[in-house]
């Protein structure tokens, strides 16, 4: 059965394939992006199967409105995948106050306002998927993101609690969690100048890797893509799609440190209720 599909952010990326092979497969997109014209052969293609309209999620009196055309022009909406965001590298101390502020407006606040907006329309139509894009940095962390990990850990937050909240109406969201992936990303990282203090660190040899390429992402987008798709099959949906071997095998790591930690601490947690 034929879907139709709300997704943010789609002039390349995860966004641009996964509009292609909804559309391949015979689904309706109403795909939003911040550049006009980046989908115009797939309008020459699909014809009215797919509608286009601009979005930027720093814009948050747009967001609700779009939503609301967006439904009110596609009927019913199946999928809703929020994919718009973007990298900021650099040391916490490196970043501007307008840089981290535009971070968090993007990836943060610019999610939770299309989640808020399409729930009553979810609601009313008793039941659709949210496929929210965040990373495997919303449960690990490398050093120089520290914003971008700060908006990936604050959107799985935000899911893991509204997911509950709306389970009651058929409505189910899916965290995908990808690794490094060969996409635009590493070329649309905001990068905030170097300082001297910090090139004999952890944040100066993940800052050279990047220059040199010996940080490699080994994630084929394509592939991703079809795994996201193929997700939609599940029922109940996953709460989190892991991605690539990278993701994998660093979200295992860190969720075993973490457990032994924890368990560490027990008689600690334990001792510490009132008598």
């Amino acid at each position: 059965m034929s879907k139709t599909w709300f997704i943010t952010g789609t002039s390349s990326g995860f966004g641009r394939i996964l509009t292609e092979l909804a559309l391949d497969r015979g689904d309706r997109v109403l795909a939003t992006l911040r550049r006009t014209g980046a989908l115009n052969d797939l309008l020459d293609r699909h014809g009215d199967r797919l509608s286009v309209t601009t979005l930027d999620l720093t814009d948050s009196d747009a967001i609700a409105p779009t939503v609301d055309q967006a439904f009110e022009r596609m009927g019913p909406i199946d999928v809703v995948v929020n994919n718009a965001g973007y990298g900021l590298f650099g040391a916490a101390e490196e970043l501007s106050e307008a840089q981290i502020r535009h971070q968090i407006e993007t990836n943060l606040i610019g999610s939770i306002e299309v989640i808020r907006a399409a729930l009553p329309h979810l609601r009313a139509q008793k039941g659709g998927r949210v496929l929210q894009v965040s990373s495997e940095g919303g449960q690990i962390s490398y050093p120089n993101f520290s914003l971008y990990h700060a908006t990936k850990w604050g959107i799985e937050g935000f899911v893991e609690s509204v997911a509950q909240e709306v389970a009651p109406f058929g409505i189910q969201f899916t965290l995908v969690e990808p690794g490094p992936t060969a996409t635009n990303f590493a070329a649309g990282l905001v990068s905030a100048p170097a300082t001297d203090a910090y090139a004999d660190t952890p944040s100066g040899e993940i800052r050279r890797a990047l220059q040199t390429g010996a940080f490699r992402a080994t994630g084929d987008a394509r592939k991703m893509s079809h795994a996201i798709l193929a997700s939609l099959d599940q029922n109940p949906a996953p709460r989190r799609l892991t991605l690539g071997n990278t993701a994998y095998t660093s979200i295992h790591a860190a969720l075993n440190e973490r457990l032994a930690a924890l368990e560490a601490q027990r008689d600690i947690a334990l001792s510490t209720d009132i008598d």
